[in-house]
């Protein structure tokens, strides 16, 4: 197979499990959690590491902003070899009590986006993989942390707000909104490979008075820091599962 036109990596150069950030700077932090991680590709938005963890191989590969690009990471990394992949990522909370800085574990999205419907009709559901989602509520708690865990809102266009559907959204009790989520669980299930998601919040639409945006990154930088840590002992423990099972089959 050929090196991919976009993320420049070919079968061999990435692990079969995947951490998939949207900020480039952010995969550089992810990957300085893995051992022996090296730079393999860096071309437009998509920075990809690889380096292992627990003797397994892993890798980190930054997706841009929204479904479109996030959409061609994902196509690109399941042909040389991803089967599972966790968005590590940012969110707006939608929850009048959850502060910024909250931890948000997404179980499924509502699809206010364009991309998913490329592969997939509205009626079909982005959800997220089960055992994805068990792991890194497992990881968060060995570590610790406070999270939700729920339906996050994937949407389009960041700097529109519809004031009657936000209402609706957070009365039916979603807990986050960002961008990339409803893609990635589409694209686990139409391409039969798992996915998940660990978010952290960056600012709550519901806030009265808004902090300032100083302030804002100050508490998202500490649970960034939070989030990789939780994407990281998921994939360790992803690792361990996944090994037992192969020792259990006949």
């Amino acid at each position: 197979m050929e090196v991919q036109k976009h993320i420049r990596c070919k079968p061999g150069d990435v692990g079969e499990y995947v951490l998939i950030p949207g900020d480039e700077a952010r995969a550089e932090k992810i990957a300085a959690h893995l051992e022996n991680a090296r730079l393999i590709a860096k071309n437009r938005a998509y920075h990809v590491y690889t380096g292992t963890l627990n003797g397994a191989k892993v890798s980190v590969c930054s997706t841009g902003i929204g479904g479109p690009s996030a959409s061609i990471a994902i196509e690109e990394l399941v042909r040389v070899g991803a089967r599972t992949l966790i968005r590590v990522g940012s969110a707006g909370a939608r929850q009048p009590n959850m502060p910024i800085g909250t931890l948000v574990i997404a179980t499924a999205a509502y699809r206010g986006e364009g991309t998913s419907q490329a592969y997939a009709p509205l009626a079909f559901p982005a959800v997220a993989d089960l055992s994805v989602t068990l792991a890194l509520m497992k990881a968060a708690k060995s570590l610790g942390y406070e999270f939700y865990h729920g339906i996050v809102f994937t949407r389009d266009a960041y700097y529109v707000q519809d004031e009657n559907l936000n209402r609706f959204l957070t009365e039916c009790g979603v807990v986050a909104a960002e961008q990339e989520c409803a893609v990635t669980f589409i694209l686990g299930s139409v391409r039969h490979v798992r996915t998940g998601a660990i978010l952290a919040t960056d600012s709550n639409i519901w806030l009265k008075p808004q902090p300032s945006l100083e302030e804002k990154e100050r508490l998202f930088r500490i649970a960034e820091k939070k989030a990789i840590e939780v994407a990281i002992k998921a994939v360790e423990i992803l690792i361990q599962e996944d090994k037992n099972e192969k020792k259990d089959l006949p």
